[in-house]
């Protein structure tokens, strides 16, 4: 009888003990705001460079409201969405200047990053106004930074996110190919010259991958929902040269909705 009576004293003692711990979980949870704010970081390819429709309060930054992420924003609908995307950013700027709205409410970042610091317009002058050698050297020379320097940048933004913003879904988005190979292009740059364009494109992509893997974030390969729609294609989501002259190898409104839209959705 004893035995029977401090056995049940035990477990009514346990099972409140296990009711209020719970309760008291349950209350912090409950407490705690779920993180599915959007906030989107990064360079032209994000702001939406070449899509038109420009927000004037973005000024030089040239953020478009048909840009993927004011898109996808547009119909998700999240908590809360800020793009601080800017035209010309570097990983730098994304450190120094991009990160403010991000905090423990965010639970979605995307971020397209890096090919500023490859020297991605430099590049595309020089391919388009010198010769073959001179742009196969200057392609040669930011796929070299590519590698060897562009890793630790990246790493650089990406802890940072992650500090800022633990609970939230990382995107990182890569680059398109520029040029269909046997396009219909018959002046410009040699197919020798947009075939190096393009492998530096699988070179930023295959680091960028690789960085944001090993910090937990997905990656967006866009070259699928670009594949027949490069310049030289018929059909580009892409402009050429062009005016105004920023605008130049940048999606168009097409190329936004088509090819990065979907891409960021699948891996949001």
């Amino acid at each position: 009888m004893r035995l029977s009576r401090f056995a049940a004293t035990t477990s009514a003692f346990f099972v409140t003990t296990a009711l209020a711990l719970t309760g008291a979980s349950a209350a912090a949870s409950a407490e705690r705001p779920t993180a599915t704010g959007y906030v989107a970081l990064g360079d032209s390819y994000s702001a939406g460079v070449g899509a038109g429709s420009y927000d004037s309060g973005s000024g030089s930054c040239k953020r478009s409201t048909k840009a993927y992420p004011a898109l996808w924003a547009a119909a998700h609908a999240p908590s809360s969405y800020r793009s601080t995307a800017c035209s010309g950013a570097r990983t730098g700027d994304v450190l120094n200047g991009q990160l403010a709205p991000i905090d423990s409410s965010t639970g979605l970042v995307s971020i397209t990053i890096g090919g500023n610091d490859a020297g991605f317009a430099d590049t595309m002058t020089t391919c388009a106004l010198n010769s073959e050698s001179a742009c196969l050297s200057r392609v040669a020379q930011a796929v070299d930074y590519i590698r060897a320097t562009l890793p630790g940048q990246l790493d650089g933004v990406y802890n940072a996110i992650g500090q800022k913003a633990p609970a939230a879904r990382v995107v990182v988005l890569g680059y398109p190919h520029f040029y269909k190979i046997g396009g219909s292009c018959s002046a410009g740059l040699s197919e020798k010259s947009r075939t190096a364009i393009n492998g530096a494109a699988d070179e930023i992509n295959s680091v960028t991958a690789k960085r944001a893997a090993d910090h937990g974030f997905a990656f967006a390969d866009v070259n699928a929902t670009f594949a027949g729609h490069e310049l030289c294609s018929g059909s580009p989501w892409l402009h050429s040269v062009t005016l105004p002259v920023d605008e130049s190898y940048h999606p168009t409104a097409a190329g936004q909705s088509g090819g990065y839209l979907p891409a960021f959705a699948s891996a949001a």
